[in-house]
């Protein structure tokens, strides 16, 4: 089967990136003539475009195109200069395209209602930031019904991550084309300790990691505050492993009025995925403070590395936890509940041996293989065959 995955970044940090490399590559594995369409923008926050075009990235072929940044009074609508024709010259079987809100997603819809070929729409839902003012708000969830209204009256399947991000989804799109297929990690490459290894870069005993992008709806002005409240004996260092989308220097100055920036360490993007695993295994614990998560792809790698979670209650966050049994939960923005979880870590060796033991065997079960296994049903689906 011919399929056009089309992506807002690609070969980039983040969730959505890695969801899409991932089931791209296995799909071309299992024989599927797979291609990615993606823009030349490496880094949203800061509106950095890629300078280089790989025709293929880890041996996925990849299309490029110029992004034009549309503007929404205050908003972005990203567009690709190109898509519509690169995708319709391209032939697919199948259009599979991926996040919410975006220009490529109603070009997508566009090229799959011209053709008569079917649309797969996977959303990564992200509702509207608790911070943001009521007309932002209101213009994002008019974006939502628009979106409802149109690209998702074409799509034949609308995928999310978790229960949760279904019923979000619902109010506003088909509900009968919602589907629920979560994400996975290989599994198989965080069997093996021994091949792991730490960067070069010094790391503090014991510390605490954070790892995903250091942007604005990931908390960690929150995850600082609760740091500075635990006593100073017991506070434990805290790495910071991601690309900075443009919140560093804030978080020094905060941390700096805390009085706790002897205790950060920035790590950066960790490209070597055995350094990234090294990272993540001899952590003390790991730590996910955000607004929201439609589900958290790097709670599933601090599972598979055994290392204790906590993270706000967030999105699709508990039911990855199972409701707390593989993790401790907090209310999103409670400093000192967090502050209390980071201590119990450490204080409460029983239950965090038992949340441990239910990671483990929860993420037993969400490995790659079976989300392109999904994907692959649906797609058969979707095409009548």
């Amino acid at each position: 089967m011919k399929i056009a995955i089309v992506t807002l970044r690609f070969a980039a940090p983040g969730g959505v990136e890695t969801n899409v490399h991932e089931v791209a590559k296995r799909l071309l594995a299992a024989g599927d003539d797979t291609r990615v369409f993606a823009s030349d923008l490496f880094d949203e926050g800061r509106w950095q475009r890629r300078t280089d075009f790989p025709p293929t990235f880890d041996g996925v072929p990849v299309s490029w195109f110029p992004v034009r940044k549309k503007l929404v009074p205050g908003l972005t609508l990203p567009s690709m200069v190109g898509l519509i024709d690169g995708l319709a010259d391209d032939g697919p079987a199948i259009v599979h395209a991926h996040s919410h809100r975006y220009g490529h997603v109603l070009e997508s819809a566009a090229v799959a209602e011209r053709l008569d070929i079917p649309l797969v729409v996977s959303m990564h839902y992200h509702p509207a930031d608790r911070g943001e003012p009521a007309w932002k708000r209101t213009m994002l969830r008019l974006q939502d019904v628009g979106f409802g209204a149109t690209a998702y009256r074409v799509a034949r399947a609308l995928v999310v991550e978790s229960e949760y991000e279904a019923a979000l989804v619902r109010q506003f799109a088909p509900a009968d084309r919602v589907r629920v297929i979560p994400p996975g990690i290989t599994l198989e490459e965080w069997a093996h300790p021994a091949s792991d290894r730490l960067p070069e870069t010094p790391l503090p005993d014991g510390y605490v990691l954070f790892a995903g992008r250091i942007a604005p709806n990931k908390g960690l002005p929150g995850l600082l505050e609760a740091l500075a409240r635990i006593d100073g004996a017991h506070r434990p260092p805290l790495v910071l492993m991601g690309h900075d989308w443009g919140e560093r220097a804030a978080l020094e100055a905060q941390a700096r009025r805390l009085g706790i920036a002897d205790r950060l360490t920035f790590l950066g993007h960790v490209r070597d995925l055995a350094e990234y695993r090294g990272v993540m295994r001899h952590a003390r614990a790991f730590v996910l403070p955000s607004e929201y998560e439609a589900f958290g792809l790097v709670l599933l790698e601090a599972m598979a590395a055994d290392v204790p979670v906590v993270a706000t209650a967030v999105g699709g966050v508990p039911e990855v936890l199972e409701g707390g049994r593989s993790g401790r939960l907090v209310p999103y923005g409670d400093s000192d509940r967090l502050a209390e979880a980071l201590r119990e870590v450490a204080t409460d060796p029983d239950g965090t041996a038992a949340r441990r033991a239910a990671g483990r065997e929860r993420v037993r079960g969400l490995d790659w293989t079976h989300s392109v296994a999904r994907f692959r049903a649906l797609y058969r689906e979707v095409a009548g065959s």
